[in-house]
């Protein structure tokens, strides 16, 4: 069993679509970034592939490369996924936390959830989601962005080539 910690925050803008695992949230401002910025899934990537010493989000899908652009983040969490398993991995267990003062995430959970479930092959039992403010502390508390951390375990089937 191996584990990684993923961490990506992102700024919120006026013009962007607001996506966060995959869901697409109502609200006045979404995530700045080179991909949909959907700090949720980014977050999820860097685990798993620090869990597999694979390293990490910016070295795998750059933002100088222009087939990302605009880009779900799902995809490149397939991707990523596909890339710790051709190393011998499978998921075990997602747990990530949204930081965010608004909009009100509950509603959205159980999608995200899922869609993350779907993304990298592993039963919706096995992620969870959580959201929390940043009790008005800081810019995230402010309002001015959009932070997520989440943690992943695998499982290796087989010896690292």
């Amino acid at each position: 069993m191996t584990v990684g910690i993923g961490f990506d925050t992102h700024p919120l803008v006026p013009g962007r679509r607001l996506v966060l695992g995959g869901v697409e949230i109502p609200f006045d401002q979404g995530l700045e970034g080179h991909s949909d910025a959907d700090a949720l899934a980014h977050a999820v990537i860097d685990a798993i592939l620090g869990a597999a010493c694979a390293g990490d989000i910016g070295s795998c899908f750059g933002t100088d490369d222009p087939q990302y652009k605009d880009v779900s983040s799902l995809l490149l969490l397939r991707e990523a996924f596909q890339r710790v398993q051709a190393l011998g991995y499978t998921v075990s267990n997602i747990d990530a936390t949204i930081i965010a003062e608004a909009p009100r995430l509950a509603p959205y959970i159980a999608q995200m959830r899922a869609n993350l479930a779907e993304s990298i092959g592993t039963p919706v039992e096995g992620v969870s989601v959580k959201a929390a403010t940043a009790n008005r502390v800081g810019a995230l508390g402010a309002g001015h962005g959009i932070a997520c951390l989440a943690i992943a375990s695998l499982q290796r089937h087989q010896i690292r080539p």
